[in-house]
């Protein structure tokens, strides 16, 4: 192999050297994602469904233009520092690979060698750049940019769940993004990668995005019907739209949007509620939620468990009593007051009470009104969140929104005009 045919494969043809590689599973779809990555002079976004290889193809690609284009100064940006040095780390064995070291010595004559190698940075012999810059450094989102400079920039899956359920994370990532503006040398481009979690995410001002969702053709060779199927029948349907269909549910289903989160945990200690929506089996989960208000906020710990109730009462009396709880407040409708004696049995404060009102009505009066206030503490499931954002009148399932929601109505003290018509709620002579 000559040099003008080793740089025609690597150019033409790198999903076959993903083969090589043991990537069997990339296809020419992928081919063309690689291409555009390597040769491309515009910033670019890339949507495609989870599952799809999208972050294996911009390993492929790094290495490829370190390679060809050896002089180059590229920055690779996730999420988090954990997440980039994943990938920092594939493109470091792919370099080091007997197939990248033909490829090298046919095109250069030499071997490839890395002289710097670390967690976030790796930069070859090939290079010639007297300023001694790594030729990739990978960064996450909450490392400094300042005086950083590249002609190429990567982000990949810098939106996740956490932009999904933070109004104030969807921020900071946008405000991160155009930074990269300012880091990008003149006639550099960025390219990006990812799925997306909410509406007015950071791919909302990112340049159109060329998008590839699960019923693209060349997709469902990668993603079959039946795994699709069972995807979508295990997925909260709004992430199942986002992550798969590369869409977003409609507004108007939406009750719940912009939750609050990462406060510090410490502020709900010797709280004075909590509470179990329980499951006895079925596809219903066990919801724990334990709350305490400070001054006009209400900060929420909550976790979701898809296990009989029984299977997880010890974890949530760890929990409790980590954050020294007082009472445990148990609905008695379905169990005759089971779950309490259970809780009582095990040294806990039980409090049983009987449900007489409508869940929707529940939800959208008590959790609705409160919903302004709340925060979630650091440690809440994110699963829990998602089910509350995803609540609707015929939603599959509300463990969490009904468990927080009786919390809300446990604390509640002077109706909002909103919920000033709703009859009080008695269980016996205590107005619950």
């Amino acid at each position: 192999m000559n040099r003008s045919d080793a740089v025609r494969f690597l150019t033409t043809k790198p999903y076959k050297l993903g083969h090589l590689l043991g990537f069997t599973k990339l296809k020419p779809i992928h081919n063309r994602w690689i291409i555009s990555m390597i040769k491309g002079k515009e910033d670019k976004t890339l949507q495609a469904s989870r599952g799809t290889y999208k972050t294996t193809c911009v390993s492929i690609a790094l290495a490829l233009i370190m390679i060809l284009l050896p002089n180059k100064r590229i920055m690779f940006m996730r999420k988090t520092d954990t997440d980039v040095k994943e990938v920092i780390k594939q493109v470091a064995k792919i370099l080091k690979s007997p197939q990248i070291q033909v490829f090298v010595q046919a095109i250069y004559g030499i071997q490839l060698r890395l002289v710097v190698e670390s967690a976030t940075e790796i930069s070859t012999n090939l290079t010639s750049d007297i300023k001694g810059t790594s030729q990739l450094i990978g960064i996450g989102m909450g490392s400094s940019l300042t005086g950083k400079h590249f002609d190429i920039i990567f982000t990949d899956d810098i939106v996740n769940i956490n932009d999904r359920i933070s109004k104030a994370e969807r921020e900071r990532t946008k405000t991160i993004y155009q930074e990269l503006q300012n880091v990008k040398n003149r006639g550099g481009r960025i390219f990006n990668t990812g799925t997306p979690w909410h509406k007015d995410d950071c791919f909302s001002i990112m340049p159109e995005a060329e998008k590839y969702n699960c019923y693209h053709e060349e997709i469902k060779e990668i993603i079959s019907d039946e795994e699709l199927a069972e995807l979508k029948e295990n997925m909260l349907p709004s992430l199942f739209c986002a992550n798969y269909e590369l869409r977003h549910i409609a507004s108007e289903d939406v009750i719940f949007t912009n939750a609050k989160t990462g406060a510090d945990p410490s502020l709900i200690e010797q709280a004075k509620y909590s509470h179990v929506d329980a499951s006895y089996g079925g596809e219903d989960g066990t919801a724990f939620t334990i709350a305490k208000r400070q001054e006009k906020t209400l900060y929420v710990f909550g976790k979701l468990y898809h296990k009989h109730v029984e299977d997880c009462m010890d974890e949530i009396i760890k929990y409790k009593d980590g954050f020294m709880g007082n009472k445990i407040w148990c609905e008695d409708n379905g169990d005759k007051g089971y779950l309490a004696k259970e809780f009582k049995k095990k040294n806990q404060r039980a409090v049983t009470y009987h449900e007489s009102m409508n869940k929707f009505l529940k939800i959208t009066t008590y959790l609705k009104g409160e919903w302004d206030n709340i925060v979630f503490v650091e440690g809440t499931d994110e699963e829990y969140i998602q089910q509350i954002l995803d609540y609707n009148e015929n939603a599959e399932h509300d463990d969490a929104p009904d468990s927080l929601a009786s919390i809300c109505r446990l604390m509640y003290s002077k109706p909002s005009e909103e919920t000033r018509r709703i009859p009080q709620i008695y269980d016996g002579k205590r107005r619950i």
